[in-house]
């Protein structure tokens, strides 16, 4: 009984951690580009972000982890004053790279 108790209580906490990320204003309009979409474009930054992966036993899904580490990316391009980022590689699960840019 225990067990399923605290399985329901992980499997509600994973769903809210997805929304624990706030959304900084204009970040909906920060672009995600590739990497041969930006050659004219002015290079901010790079930034490594990380977002909580797992809660206990149990391990969040690669979908949410990746909206949440794109939403802190896009939060990053405003604080630095872009308008783009490029995904860069991902370290280990929970943690990737993001390179900022200015396009417009």
């Amino acid at each position: 009984m225990r067990l399923a108790a605290l399985g329901l209580l992980a499997a509600g906490l994973s769903g809210c951690a997805s929304k624990l990320i706030g959304e900084r204003i204009g970040a909906d309009q920060v672009v995600l580009a590739k990497e041969s979409e930006v050659a004219k474009c002015k290079s901010l930054g790079r930034s490594t972000l990380s977002v909580l992966s797992s809660l206990g036993p149990l391990t969040r899904s690669a979908e949410a982890v990746e909206d949440n580490l794109l939403q802190m990316a896009r939060n990053e391009a405003i604080d630095k004053g872009g308008d783009t980022v490029v995904k860069g590689n991902s370290l280990e699960y929970g943690k990737r790279s993001y390179e900022v840019f200015k396009c417009k």
